[in-house]
C-alpha cells in the first residue's frame, strides 16, 4: 500500500485567519449604537458619542488581544486589552479613542485572549499544528481527543501559534497500531463548549457504515463532506508505522487536519489519521474509530 503521510501540520502552515477574540457578546447591540438597560443618566451622558461609532473605531485599530462591549451600568464602551497588548499598542488604542472622551473605558486583563478550539479547531504543540477532535470527560475531569501521532509529537498543547495560551497536556497516546491521544484540558479548554461540527452538536458516538454520508472538520481545510468507502483498513505510513482498523473515506484532508473529528450528523465516528491528496485535487483519508479511543481511556463524550 502506498505511503499516506499523517496529517500533522508544521507550524509554518498557519491556521486560517480571523480567529482572534475581538468580538463582544453585544455585537448586534453595538451595531445600532444602542445600549439596553442603561440608566437614564448614563444613556444621556454618552448618547451623543454613539457607541456603534466607538466600537467601529476600536475594531478599525486592529489590535490583537482586545475585546469590547457595552457596560449597562455606565453606558460606556469597555475595551479590555490582554497581556500581549504592548505599551505602544495601548497608547495607539488610547489615542484612537480619545475623541470619544468618557464614552470609552480601557481596562487591562491578565493572560491572553484566544479561541478555545472545538470540532476541528487548531491546537499547537512542539512546532506542530493538529486539530481538536472531541471533548470528553472522565469523572469530573475534562479532556479532548486528537490523533495519536500528534500526542506522540507533543506533550503540551496551546490554543495559539505563539504558544501563550496553554490548553492541555498529553495524558496518553497510542501510535502506531492505533492513532489516538488523550489530552487533559487546562485553562480555557476546561470550559470549552460541547463539540460542534457542521453546525451540529455531537451528542453520541457510533460505528460507521460503508456508503454513509459524513463530514470531517480540520484546522487546515475546515469542514468537508463525503462518503465512507471502506472499514477495518490497515495503512502503512512508512518507517514501520502501521495503523489498523481504520475508516476509509473519499473526503479530502490536508496537513494540520490530523486529529480532527469525523461525524455523521450528531454522531461521532472517528479522528483524522492520514491520507493522500489534498482539497484542491481530492484524495482518500483514513480515520481512527472514536469508539476505540473512548473505550481505551474510559471516557465519554462531553
Amino acid at each position: 500500500m502506498p505511503r499516506h503521510p499523517p496529517r500533522t501540520g508544521p507550524r509554518d502552515h498557519p491556521a486560517p485567519a480571523g480567529r482572534r477574540v475581538a468580538a463582544a457578546a453585544t455585537a448586534a447591540l453595538l451595531a445600532t449604537g444602542a445600549v439596553v438597560g442603561v440608566p437614564a443618566a448614563g444613556a444621556a451622558r454618552y448618547a451623543a458619542a454613539g457607541l456603534g461609532a466607538v466600537a467601529a473605531a476600536v475594531r478599525a485599530l486592529g489590535i490583537p488581544g482586545t475585546a469590547w462591549s457595552g457596560d449597562p451600568a455606565t453606558g460606556q464602551l469597555v475595551v479590555t486589552a490582554d497581556a500581549r497588548v504592548r505599551p505602544d499598542q495601548l497608547a495607539r488604542l488610547r489615542a484612537g479613542t480619545a475623541r470619544f472622551g468618557g464614552a470609552v473605558r480601557i481596562e487591562r486583563a491578565a493572560g491572553v485572549l484566544a479561541p478555545v478550539p472545538t470540532g476541528g479547531g487548531a491546537v499547537y504543540g512542539a512546532g506542530y499544528r493538529c486539530s481538536f477532535g472531541f471533548g470528553v470527560r472522565r469523572g469530573g475531569a475534562r479532556y479532548f481527543l486528537t490523533a495519536g501521532h500528534c500526542g506522540r509529537a507533543a506533550r503540551t498543547w496551546y490554543a495559539d501559534a505563539e504558544r501563550t495560551v496553554r490548553i492541555g497536556t498529553t495524558a496518553a497516546w497510542a501510535y502506531p497500531g492505533h492513532d489516538y491521544a488523550l489530552v487533559r484540558a487546562e485553562g480555557p479548554a476546561r470550559q470549552a463548549p460541547r463539540t460542534t461540527v457542521d453546525g451540529r452538536v455531537v451528542v453520541r458516538a457510533g460505528e460507521p457504515r460503508v456508503g454513509e454520508r459524513v463530514a470531517r472538520a480540520g484546522s487546515s481545510s475546515g469542514v468537508r463532506w463525503g462518503t465512507v468507502t471502506a472499514l477495518d483498513v490497515s495503512v502503512d505510513y512508512g518507517d514501520g508505522d502501521v495503523v489498523t482498523g481504520l475508516i476509509q473515506t473519499d473526503v479530502c484532508a490536508e496537513p494540520g487536519d490530523s486529529g480532527g473529528p469525523l461525524v455523521a450528523g450528531d454522531t461521532a465516528l472517528g479522528l483524522t489519521s492520514g491520507g493522500n491528496g489534498d482539497c484542491a485535487t481530492g484524495g482518500t483519508t483514513y480515520y481512527q474509530p472514536v469508539t476505540a479511543a473512548l473505550a481505551r481511556y474510559g471516557v465519554s463524550l462531553d
